[in-house]
């Protein structure tokens, strides 16, 4: 599908409209999968050893909708959902889906201030959660701050006395009453409440509908090519877009299976899930790419079943972009790129585009979306090749901030456009270049520098395998370029050696100025990097104000 005549030499284009926007609910999109694929395979859940056909997980989530009418939960009502990636999971999405209750996504990180302020800003009657993950025990939790929660009347708990009483209770549901709730429910009603933060500030609930996200999963999904053959392997939390949206909504729409490794990402887990369940898509962030590449087992999984998959959620690096076509049989990978308040995705490359289109951009504005990039003081477009602020609107905007009027006036204009907060560049074709955050673009002695430039040229040193730039204080040029390199196995690189690999191959103002080594990386449960935090460390380690 070839995008619109470009209007003029201006950073706008609009996407193909050729095949339409599904106008149904989640609901009624999930039953035509199972009308047309009740054998197949729907789901594999590994590490809770299920495996169900289309049919079964529609029995299976019938069941959890029943309890949740049994338990009073109304249309519109909010349920919070509190877990690493499990079957109870997806079924509490399809269930609230099937009844017009708005899930709401609770990030598995979260700690009790952060649960308590999630819960009441969004008014949730229902918290279902897993009892405990990792090291936080997630029962204690919500009885920490059950109290200050005045709507919150339900609490239940996966494989725990709760969540059974509650699918008994839906015993005394008749199958009527389901249908004429999902009958009653507009594609155009919210369905999903995600918290997303900036690097400051309390998390903004992002409210999207059934329109929203089905239509997003579905043509993410046809980007890759799907159809009731593929088996997708989803080791991204599903608490995210990511994983909820362009795993689960685009597998389902196509009548694909949705193959889960693990309750949370671990490389060893997802290779041999991808090898043994011979899964033809895999999604990912570049950094599980980066820890499934360098698996020191990784040549001994057969990887041959794969042909195309995502890497999204931050900026991929070429190099690993190459690897993961060449070692890993991925030659359809497609790169992502959007944000939680869009659904998510508004860009995305295609199977078609050239190995340099696919990793040197982002690809081209997704069906049915609009996209332009605008100078962030006037607002107005710039020229193709010009930098300034990814824009984007269409069917694929949230409705806006829960609660919040005056934060989502702020981030949609009245024009409808969604100011992502993002530097990008456009080229003649439309293919679109994410350079960075306008909040982390480095201004030192003037000139400004993409953090994102200095990683990709680090990348192609053999000690480097992972790196992350970040600007940081100084009193004679405002700010300097700080570089956080992860050193390659068996490499044992120096802030000199880094440095001197930069030496008159690139600027020198883009040189490093401190380099700081580090096993890891501060990121958030989706696998992006957290920037504003490495400043922290650097300014903590190098004793800048």
């Amino acid at each position: 599908m070839q995008n619109k005549p470009i209007m003029g030499q201006l950073s706008h284009a609009s996407g193909p409209t050729d095949v339409a926007l599904i106008e149904q609910t989640i609901d009624t999109n999930f039953k035509h999968a199972v009308r047309n694929w009740p054998d197949r395979e729907a789901i594999v859940v590994r590490h809770q050893n299920i495996r169900w056909n289309y049919r079964e997980l529609d029995q299976q989530i019938e069941r959890v909708a029943r309890g949740l009418l049994a338990a009073g939960i109304e249309h519109g009502d909010r349920v919070a959902l509190w877990s690493p990636n499990r079957v109870e999971w997806v079924l509490i999405q399809y269930a609230t889906a099937r009844i017009g209750a708005i899930m709401v996504c609770v990030n598995p990180a979260y700690r009790p201030v952060e649960l308590g302020y999630v819960l009441k800003q969004s008014g949730a009657r229902m918290i279902a959660a897993a009892p405990a993950f990792k090291t936080s025990d997630y029962k204690a939790q919500v009885a920490q701050v059950r109290q200050e929660i005045p709507t919150l009347t339900h609490a239940v708990f996966f494989g725990e006395q709760s969540w059974d009483e509650l699918l008994a209770g839906g015993e005394s549901i008749d199958a009527q009453a389901i249908t004429d709730r999902a009958a009653a429910l507009d594609n155009n009603d919210p369905i999903n409440i995600q918290y997303t933060s900036g690097t400051t500030g309390l998390p903004k609930g992002a409210t999207l509908t059934h329109r929203n996200i089905l239509n997003n999963g579905y043509f993410v999904a046809e980007g890759c090519g799907y159809t009731h053959e593929d088996r997708v392997c989803i080791p991204v939390p599903l608490y995210h877009c990511f994983g909820m949206v362009m795993g689960n909504l685009g597998s389902t729409s196509h009548g694909a299976c949705m193959v889960f490794p693990d309750e949370a990402f671990e490389p060893g887990s997802v290779l041999a899930t991808v090898a043994e369940e011979r899964c033809t898509s895999l999604y990912g962030v570049p950094t599980m790419f980066i820890a499934e590449l360098n698996h020191p087992d990784f040549k001994t999984f057969d990887l041959s079943s794969l042909r195309t998959g995502i890497m999204a959620g931050s900026t991929c690096p070429v190099e690993v972009m190459k690897q993961v076509i060449e070692h890993m049989h991925m030659d359809d990978v497609t790169i992502c790129y959007g944000m939680t308040e869009t659904s998510p995705v508004s860009t995305q490359t295609g199977a078609d585009d050239s190995l340099e289109q696919r990793t040197s951009s982002v690809g081209r504005v997704h069906p049915h979306v609009e996209i332009r990039i605008a100078d962030p003081d006037t607002n107005e477009t710039v020229a193709r090749g010009q930098s300034g602020e990814f824009q984007t609107r269409g069917y694929s905007v949230m409705q806006g901030y829960w609660q919040e009027p005056e934060k989502t006036a702020a981030a949609i204009d009245a024009d409808g456009w969604m100011h992502t907060g993002d530097v990008a560049v456009m080229d003649d074709a439309g293919y679109v270049d994410i350079t960075g955050r306008i909040k982390d673009l480095i201004i030192r002695g003037g000139e400004n520098i993409s953090p994102r430039e200095i990683e990709e040229y680090l990348f192609t040193c053999e000690d480097v395998e992972d790196v992350q730039v970040v600007g940081v204080p100084d009193q004679k040029y405002g700010e300097q370029v700080c570089a956080f390199v992860r050193a390659a196995v068996n490499s044992t690189p120096t802030e000199q050696s880094i440095k001197d690999f930069c030496r008159d191959r690139i600027a020198h103002f883009k040189i490093p100025h401190y380099v700081l080594f580090a096993d890891d990386f501060p990121m958030t449960v989706t696998g992006k990097i957290q920037k504003f935090k490495l400043r922290e460390i650097a300014c903590k380690k190098l004793n800048l104000h």
